[in-house]
């Protein structure tokens, strides 16, 4: 446990930098990993509290039910797989991680500055001018093919919108349908997932999409490629969202994994974790 928790502050590379530079400090290596000495083994018995407390910190904090919470505490303890997984997932982009919900908005008017416009391919799109990033782009393109070959066409209906639209989008809602019934299916403009740049609502953008061939087929190898289902059937209380199962975000393959192994496949939860991983002291 010693390993893990000097993993949870360095990243696997400089680990794996540090461990080359004392490659030829052998007994030392054995003395500080083994517990010859007393102090030693106070030591990372200390710091394995401390990382055993960090970890229930941000579960909690993050509002992980019960026994969810005891299920990844359990997979922490077994081995370095959890955070090393976890470390996996907060290299690189820190926009694919990034919680975006009802109570925790985007920068002021953020606008990525990698959007290009979708031109179709292995999938179609409904309109032009649709946009995404740059790596989501090239994921889409990927596990359009995929699907492809299953006999799967996906449909691109709607990804990045600007602030500026989603505050005509969620007016134009708040007057049709009433203030309470708009925010259980419209964020508030800053609050929104489709402005990172990282989603597409695909088919239909209704509730008959999960019963396609695409939609089945996005909901059992998605996350192969990167894609995350953000508002998952029976979760309102937790994302602040109804059902749609046609929208989803791209979080890379290694946060995706982290979803579906230690999260139930519930992104909510998995990324107020982080949220409070990254936050917590």
């Amino acid at each position: 446990m010693f390993l893990l928790v000097m993993l949870c502050s360095c990243s696997r590379a400089a680990s794996q930098a540090s461990a080359e530079n004392t490659a030829g400090s052998a007994g030392r290596n054995s003395a500080a990993l083994g517990g010859d000495t007393a102090g030693t083994g106070q030591a990372g018995g200390e710091e394995e509290l401390v990382f055993f407390d960090k970890l229930q910190r941000a579960l909690s904090d993050a509002l992980i039910p019960g026994d969810l919470s005891r299920r990844v505490l359990a997979a922490a303890t077994e081995g370095p797989d959890f955070i090393l997984d976890l470390l996996a997932c907060m290299e690189g982009d820190p926009f694919l991680r990034r919680l975006v919900d009802k109570t925790h908005p985007l920068p002021d008017h953020y606008e990525p500055a990698d959007l290009e416009e979708l031109r179709g391919g292995a999938y179609q799109i409904n309109r032009r001018s649709l946009m995404l990033r740059r790596e989501a782009a090239r994921a889409l393109e990927t596990m359009a093919a995929a699907a492809q070959v299953d006999g799967a066409i996906l449909l691109a209906s709607s990804s990045y919108r600007s602030y500026d639209y989603q505050e005509e989008l969620y007016a134009r809602y708040v007057r049709e349908d009433g203030q309470e019934a708009a925010d259980r299916f419209s964020a508030r403009p800053g609050y929104s997932q489709h402005q990172t740049g990282l989603v597409v609502d695909f088919g239909s953008i209704d509730d008959s999409f999960a019963e396609t061939r695409s939609g089945r087929w996005i909901l059992t190898n998605g996350s192969r490629y990167g894609w995350s289902l953000s508002f998952p059937q029976g979760y309102e209380a937790v994302t602040g969202y109804v059902w749609e199962s046609w929208h989803y975000r791209y979080v890379g393959p290694e946060l995706a994994f982290f979803i579906d192994t230690y999260f139930d496949g519930i992104q909510q939860y998995a990324l107020q974790f982080i949220h409070e991983w990254e936050n917590s002291q």
